[in-house]
């Protein structure tokens, strides 16, 4: 079967040879439940200013991954993002980056391409074409696009890169060389990465997420499906520490096998079930155990949920930008 040419790029994937140098993501956290819910902050998340920028640079971090929900801000017949969100999500990028932050933008939360991506990758595709387009004067070393985050459902790693591809092709049209983030199937969970194949393109870099084991990380979450109810489930038994060993090695299988270094585009664990002093204990053993590969990590999040920062005390949690491995006040 002869493939269209934005999909035959696709089907070569990268060797070691000619993989990319990773992303320098470094100390990253995420700007989580702000720009991703049905309306800005509609999950409760407070109105991202300047000042959280200037925040989270003053206290060691490198990068902010800004989730963004484009897929309900476009008109349905030719996908047209609404200009108001358009100047909205620009005014965030631009003050993050004027904050000497990279920034990884990306398109969250958008449920019927995961649901139907056939159906769906048109879509996709016209809005990174218009994004890219907006975004293409920006610098290209610290502004990066996440074409897709956490493909589930119907959207896995056997289809992923012939849904994603007409949203590439449309991205290095005004984008030759601008780095493109793409994150494997079941929630871009780390055993993706098992059978995650990446586009032949230098600029194109792998990431996965990781809440292992989610009976612990998220306990108490009531949108998180049959998990244990909240303060119920401890973390550091032998078997935790055996399973971070092995998800450890599972990294180490894939930049052997592919020579692409990922990032850690999400960990945390949810605050509404775990108590500040576990959710610690979790974070260090995370990054301890991790920072031999050298991968950049975000944090889910700033605030609101998974919370680093307490937006009503005005302060840095105690103890996780430590965890984090960066210097406490």
């Amino acid at each position: 079967m002869t493939l269209r040419p934005a999909l035959a790029a696709l089907a070569l994937i990268a060797s070691p040879a000619n993989a990319a140098e990773p992303l320098p993501v470094g100390p990253c956290i995420n700007m989580g439940n702000h720009l991703e819910p049905e309306r800005e902050s509609g999950w409760g998340g407070k109105r991202i200013d300047a000042a959280d920028f200037a925040r989270i640079r003053a206290a060691g971090f490198d990068t902010v991954r800004i989730p963004v929900r484009w897929s309900n801000k476009t008109a349905a017949a030719n996908h047209r993002i609404d200009p108001a969100w358009l100047r909205r999500v620009t005014e965030v990028v631009d003050q993050a980056l004027a904050a000497d932050l990279n920034v990884i933008l990306n398109d969250h939360n958008f449920g019927d391409l995961h649901e139907h991506p056939d159906a769906n990758r048109d879509k996709l595709a016209a809005i990174w074409r218009q994004v890219a387009l907006h975004f293409a004067d920006r610098p290209t070393a610290r502004l990066w696009f996440e074409i897709e985050n956490e493909p589930h459902d119907a959207l896995t790693n056997d289809n992923l890169l012939p849904t994603l591809a007409p949203a590439l092709a449309a991205i290095r049209a005004t984008n030759p060389d601008r780095p493109v983030v793409i994150g494997g199937g079941n929630w871009s969970g780390i055993d993706s990465l098992a059978t995650l194949e990446l586009p032949d393109d230098p600029n194109v870099h792998p990431t996965f997420h990781y809440y292992e084991p989610f009976d612990f990380t998220h306990q108490g979450a009531t949108w998180a499906g049959p998990v244990p109810k909240a303060h119920t489930r401890d973390y550091g038994t032998p078997a935790d520490a055996e399973r971070l060993d092995a998800d450890v090695a599972k990294l180490d299988a894939y930049i052997a096998r592919t020579g692409r270094t990922p990032f850690m585009g999400e960990t945390g664990a949810y605050d509404g079930g775990i108590s500040l002093a576990e959710r610690i204990q979790y974070h260090a053993a995370v990054r301890e155990a991790f920072a031999p590969s050298g991968i950049g990590v975000c944090a889910w999040a700033y605030t609101n949920t998974f919370p680093f920062w307490d937006r009503r005390e005005e302060r840095w949690l105690p103890g996780l930008r430590e965890a984090f491995g960066l210097a406490e006040d």
